[in-house]
């Protein structure tokens, strides 16, 4: 019998800099490098396994093989970079913009050891302006993507898949995936800050898809503000695939995500005067021009069918920095006394809190805990507010 264990995951966390200062995401933090993140990721979030999805950047590399080399790291039988306590998926984020998209689409591609990493980037710097930054627009049609990564045993998942800007069905289609994508070369949809499993499984085409929930970190504090619990043998490339798969007992057990009121386009704004608005001229101004919302976007798409598909839980999530009152300083006490964040939102008990913070403060970890936090919802770039 294998003994299968629970692991926390955040597979999209983009790089700032480089160990030599080089740009890589342009509006990431400078802190965020590779060595800060699964530094961050392990001794202050608690999360075990990240996504890393600028790895294709040569600079990247050479820094991974430099720690393969020293030690530092090792190289997973079944796929994945070892650092100690935290297992590295090398990921890269892209823009797709074919003949077949209405617009341009991100997607996360996950490559199983830095060979294939290696391959990848350099098939893709022939088809790229600027492989040495994140994000970046390949001129290549997606099929011949997809079939890339699947020949080098990777994984294709759409990323923030509902977003307005740079997504699947923000604007990238207007009906269905299959327009732009072969859809049995996609592994998973990535949900993205302001939708959660009820939203998106009111779309047919993705029932039979894992989704995921992941934080788009662009910040070491943002690092597992949305991520899962998966069932493996062991934090590994392999093991994470047979999740997606739900097969052997592996298994993602369970999604943490924002309530999708608090991400930053859950609501449709007016593109003028930030208003949020839902017939098609701005009461507040006249405009005619709308940031549209994701909830809206998905009522377009909706159809009728429902999910009959077991889905994991979704248990929406408040990050400790939304919290009010909860500032830096008092963070800081929090994670002196109880360790990783994971510890504090999920175990620490309202006695344990009322020591170290305000009873309002551990009121509000707590009703965040049990979902029952008061919510202004976010739009046209604006996260929502817990009131």
């Amino acid at each position: 019998m294998i003994e299968l264990q629970d692991y926390v995951a955040d597979l999209h966390i983009h790089i700032g800099r480089t160990r030599l200062g080089a740009a890589v995401k342009i509006t990431a933090a400078p802190s965020l490098t590779l060595k800060s993140i699964i530094h961050f990721a392990r001794e202050v979030k608690g999360v075990d396994i990240i996504g890393v999805i600028d790895c294709h950047v040569p600079e990247v590399i050479n820094e991974i093989e430099d720690d393969l080399l020293s030690g530092v790291a090792f190289e997973k039988t079944e796929g994945g970079i070892e650092y100690s306590g935290v297992t590295l998926l090398l990921g890269s984020e892209i823009e797709l913009y074919d003949e077949n998209c209405h617009g341009p689409i991100h997607i996360l591609a996950y490559l199983p050891t830095i060979v294939a990493m290696r391959e990848f980037s350099e098939w893709m710097a022939r088809r790229m302006k600027n492989p040495s930054l994140s994000s970046q627009r390949i001129y290549e049609k997606a099929k011949v993507l997809q079939r890339k990564v699947r020949d080098l045993k990777g994984l294709f998942i759409p990323a923030h898949a509902f977003t307005p800007f740079k997504s699947l069905y923000g604007k990238g289609v207007k009906e269905s995936l299959a327009e732009v994508f072969d859809p049995h070369l996609i592994d998973a949809i990535e949900l993205g800050l302001s939708s959660d499993t009820k939203m998106a499984d009111q779309i047919n085409e993705l029932h039979n898809y894992p989704f995921l929930t992941n934080s788009d970190a662009h910040s070491l504090e943002k690092i597992a503000r949305e991520y899962q619990i998966v069932r493996l043998k062991d934090p590994s490339f392999e093991e994470v695939h047979k999740a997606l798969q739900n097969t052997d007992g592996r298994g993602i057990k369970a999604n943490f995500g924002l309530n999708p009121l608090l991400g930053k386009y859950y609501n449709t704004i007016c593109a003028k005067c930030s208003v949020t608005s839902d017939t098609r001229t701005c009461l507040a101004c006249g405009s005619t021009k709308f940031i549209k919302g994701v909830s809206d976007r998905l009522k377009e798409l909706a159809s009728s069918n429902m999910n009959e598909n077991q889905r994991p839980p979704y248990q929406h999530q408040v990050p400790l920095e939304f919290i009010p009152k909860l500032g830096k300083k008092t963070l800081g006490k929090l994670r002196d006394h109880f360790g990783t964040d994971m510890n504090i939102i999920h175990h620490v008990t309202e006695e344990q809190l009322n020591r170290i913070v305000t009873g309002k403060i551990s009121s509000a970890i707590l009703a965040a805990r049990q979902g029952t936090l008061s919510i202004k919802a976010g739009g046209g770039g604006m996260y929502g507010k817990v009131e």
